[in-house]
């Protein structure tokens, strides 16, 4: 059974498959051409089962991206997770059906079969969460699962709404949606792209192994709700000032708690959470294409950077403490060249990926007349995001090695090596072959000259400040870092809300203590007590079982 290897038989179907529909998706950008498919499943008297496909460009170029990264993904997990046990194959087939998971919810135009996909890469993100099975993952996968059916409440209560209009397809009723409908959907969506207030659980899911971490953090799980917004997307959703400040707070609130974390792939989870942010912030101001080319971007140099910070944590035994790190470079240039190329991508520096997105975003919205604290807030969270990038910089590549000292590096080309290699050639090339042959750009901005440099002035602060956070001392109390490394506590609310409820309240008081002699723990008791009675009467004897067999046959009739 072990023969064969299954992991380089799904990269080769997966690679080879982002490339025919990437093909088809440039097609049909050309030609302004989409297919609605409809294939029968099940049909009985008048019932009859359709399972839906829509097939455009928006859904085929995504595709082709998440399965380019998942054949990456499959590549690098050969020789990190191994392929010739049970529990390795086990992954992999996880893997897989958390791929087409996603692929069924982004060509599918019908919230009924979006349920299906939504709620499959909820319960396998759980499974890979908990991969490792310690007490850590198993908390971690229950934070995660337990936030994302948060959001499949919503999710349902808009697929009931939806029915009144006389289907489920809801490409086709974008303009007649109420405002209120549009408010669930973005509940349902901000628990997936964990924004505020449901944020915790990315940070979280990090327990899970980095090959996962690069495939749900980079182009499947987080960005599933910012792409069904995307589908949804109506000019109703531009008034809503609420939904675009607190996806600013968000954007803001994660870089700023990243220069306080020392976990190596919580920080790169961090970094996710204010991309997402920056995501929903061009979904709100109106920027369809522009939020879509930085989701594609995105997608690319994050899963890059966090399979070359599952390299490092491979070969230094699994330690993540950007501390116990240092001089990297020396010893793994190819992969640490591949790390600062993605977090160079990230920062935006010129002529990246990131760049032709995040740039081409900041000067856009000085158009779009919103308040000076907007302006100062986007130019701050350029500067907070090169901060961070460098300290993680500074820490990995300059400093020096705190780790012991009979370390086994290797950097030779390998599995893991061959796929971060693939990645860097389009984290470097995607931003503009994409924007060129999309037609992102086709606008004239003009701005002074103060505008046009505000972004890498900003740029450039944040490396200097990134640079001097590492020989800050501790001038504030350890509360104070305590607060910021723990994501200002955002776990912890939700048990103090509901201890204050429970403890002012006598009448939820009398409740619980009444309701757990004669509500559902009492029937259950009860319930159980006689079964075991029961049982035992009956193991008497057979004359017993048959005289009271009679007894009550005499008694009924």
């Amino acid at each position: 059974m072990f023969n064969m290897n299954y992991y380089l038989i799904y990269f080769y179907f997966f690679f080879f498959l982002s490339f025919v529909i990437l093909y088809l998706g440039i097609y049909f950008f050309c030609l302004d051409y989409s297919i609605f498919m409809e294939i029968k499943l099940f049909s009985l008297n008048s019932v009859i089962i359709y399972y839906v496909m829509y097939l455009d460009w928006i859904s085929l170029i995504f595709c082709s991206v998440v399965l380019f990264i998942s054949s990456m993904v499959i590549l690098y997990s050969c020789q990190y997770m191994g392929y010739s046990s049970y529990s390795s194959l086990r992954f992999l087939y996880l893997v897989v059906i958390f791929i087409l998971s996603m692929l069924l919810m982004i060509i599918s135009p019908n919230l009924l079969s979006i349920l299906l996909g939504w709620d499959g890469l909820g319960l396998v993100s759980y499974c890979l969460v908990i991969y490792y099975s310690s007490m850590m993952s198993y908390l971690s996968g229950l934070i995660t699962c337990m936030t994302n059916r948060l959001g499949d409440i919503g999710l349902l209560i808009s697929l009931s709404w939806l029915f009144s209009y006389g289907s489920w397809h809801f490409v086709f009723y974008n303009g007649y949606m109420t405002f209120t409908l549009f408010a669930i959907m973005s509940f349902s969506c901000f628990t997936k792209s964990a924004q505020i207030p449901f944020s915790c659980w990315l940070p979280a899911a990090m327990a899970a192994p980095t090959p996962v971490s690069a495939l749900v953090h980079s182009s499947t799980l987080v960005t599933a709700g910012v792409y069904l917004l995307f589908r949804f997307f109506s000019s109703l959703i531009i008034s809503s000032q609420f939904f675009l400040y607190l996806s600013l707070f968000t954007l803001i609130f994660s870089s700023f708690c990243a220069n306080y974390e020392y976990d190596l792939k919580k920080i790169i989870a961090l970094s996710t959470l204010s991309q997402l942010g920056l995501m929903m912030i061009t979904l709100y101001l109106g920027l369809l294409d522009l939020g879509y080319f930085h989701l594609l971007t995105h997608a690319m140099f994050k899963s890059m950077l966090f399979l070359c910070a599952g390299i490092y944590i491979y070969y230094m035994y699994d330690n993540q403490d950007i501390r116990m790190m240092g001089s990297l470079c020396l010893y793994m240039p190819i992969t640490s060249s591949c790390f600062n190329i993605s977090s160079m991508a990230l920062c935006g520096i010129p002529f990246l990926s990131g760049f032709y997105s995040k740039d081409f975003f900041v000067e856009i919205s000085v158009f779009n007349g919103l308040n000076l604290i907007f302006f100062i807030l986007i130019y701050l969270s350029l500067g907070l995001t090169c901060c961070y990038s460098f300290r993680l910089f500074y820490y990995s590549m300059f400093f020096n090695m705190n780790f012991v000292s009979l370390m086994c590096f290797q950097d030779s080309l390998d599995f893991m090596k061959l796929s971060i290699i693939l990645l860097s050639g389009f984290s470097i090339s995607f931003g503009c072959v994409f924007i060129w042959m999309m037609n992102c750009d086709m606008l004239f901005l003009f701005l002074p000259f103060y505008y046009k440099i505000l972004s890498i002035v900003f740029v450039m602060l944040g490396f200097y400040f990134g640079y001097e956070v590492f020989n800050f001392g501790h001038v504030f109390s350890l509360n104070y870092y305590y607060f910021n490394s723990l994501m200002w506590f955002m776990n912890s609310h939700l048990f103090f809300v509901y201890n204050l409820f429970y403890s002012s309240s006598w009448f939820l008081d009398s409740i619980s203590y009444w309701g757990e002699y004669y509500g559902g723990y009492g029937i259950s008791f009860y319930l159980i007590y006689f079964s075991n009675f029961v049982q035992s009467y009956l193991f008497f004897s057979f004359n017993v079982s048959l005289f009271t067999y009679f007894l009550w046959f005499i008694l009924i009739f």
